[in-house]
């Protein structure tokens, strides 16, 4: 086995507690050798990290469906990458693997953190790498079960979704056209909205930046909403929620616009599922890991048939980016599923 120990792991590691947006200050960078790995245990060189809004979620104290990041721990964050030294017998040097690997460029895991860390080997058959962090990783399986088990859309059926050009978002509106459905999309700019109604098969996508939300709804979803699926939670929810249909289903997946306020918003308009006999639930990916197979191999074919497209906004510069990398999703810089390139290869 190679020498590691001539390798440097540089590593961002949470320092504080963000109050709002985080900041420089919130981050501490450090870097160590890269240590061999212990029997059973194996050594993955990070390629690529997905960045995702519920790391905001993560530095926060409290109870969540998930412990939080501790304070001086590697910041959590799923990867790809290479293993590039093992004593696992089913991981081979030269693998390709996906996992929670953290914001560092090694990851060192021993035998019971392969678990911990979700690590599976990864076919690049299938998708790039980082399509292993949108449609075929953790964003297409969100959009997969939170769609297909929690909205339980019908064809013909009007399915709206927030956040239409995000790495959930346009997987979720995509799959829905796939299924028969009629697809709403909201978006913030012309030229994301554009991209969702011209490359992505949208019927319609709705710039919140421009017009009223309230009269786009109600002329691009005459019949209501049948499924909502949100991403942005706050006013966009609240104006949803007066266009349902009978029946309606709403996934809450995520709330972007709430993530950095001291204050949540909840929705004003909640009565309206009582009005329409709707319903709102709450979709955690993890949930369905022991499904992620399934939904893996039929968003794989859609890829191969061309029915479903993968656009990821990859950002360069290494860890020491990370920072930067993470505010894109709050201001709306990012244009497709957001991931930090970490080592070129």
């Amino acid at each position: 086995m190679s020498t590691l120990s001539a390798l440097t792991n540089h590593q961002v590691r949470l320092a504080s507690r963000p109050v709002g947006l985080p900041t420089r200050d919130n981050w501490q960078h450090t870097a160590e050798p890269v240590a061999e790995p212990p029997e059973g245990g194996l050594v993955v060189q990070v390629l690529y990290l997905s960045i995702d809004p519920a790391m905001r979620g993560w530095m926060n104290e409290g109870k969540s469906y998930i412990a939080p990041v501790g304070i001086g721990e590697v910041m959590r964050a799923g990867g790809v990458g290479r293993v590039i030294a093992s004593r696992h017998p089913q991981y081979q040097v030269g693998d390709h693997v996906s996992g929670a690997l953290g914001v560092q460029e090694y990851a060192s895991l021993a035998g019971d953190e392969l678990r911990r860390a979700g690590l599976t080997r990864i076919d690049l058959r299938a998708g790039s790498l980082t399509q292993w962090l949108n449609v075929l990783g953790m964003p297409g399986m969100t959009a997969y079960f939170g769609l297909l088990d929690v909205g339980r859309p019908q064809p013909g059926e009007t399915v709206v979704v927030s956040g239409a050009a995000g790495a959930v978002g346009q997987t979720v509106g995509q799959l829905a056209k796939i299924k028969g459905c009629r697809v709403v999309g909201i978006a913030g700019g012309r030229a994301k909205c554009e991209w969702a109604v011209q490359e992505l098969g949208f019927d319609a996508c709705l710039d919140y930046k421009s017009a009223p939300l309230k009269e786009e709804l109600r002329r691009h979803c005459p019949d209501g909403v049948h499924v909502y699926f949100d991403n942005v939670g706050g006013e966009v929810l609240d104006t949803v929620l007066t266009r349902l249909a009978r029946k309606a289903r709403i996934v809450v997946c995520g709330a972007i616009s709430q993530y950095n306020s001291a204050a949540v918003q909840g929705p004003k308009n909640y009565l309206s599922l009582l009005v329409n006999r709707a319903r709102m639930e709450g979709m955690v990916v993890f949930d369905y890991a022991d499904r992620y197979p399934e939904a893996v191999a039929e968003l794989a074919g859609y890829l191969r048939d061309g029915r479903l497209k993968s656009r990821e906004h990859v950002v360069e510069g290494g860890v020491q980016a990370f920072p930067e990398a993470l505010l894109k999703l709050f201001s709306g810089e990012n244009f497709g599923k957001l991931v930090l390139q970490v080592t070129a290869g």
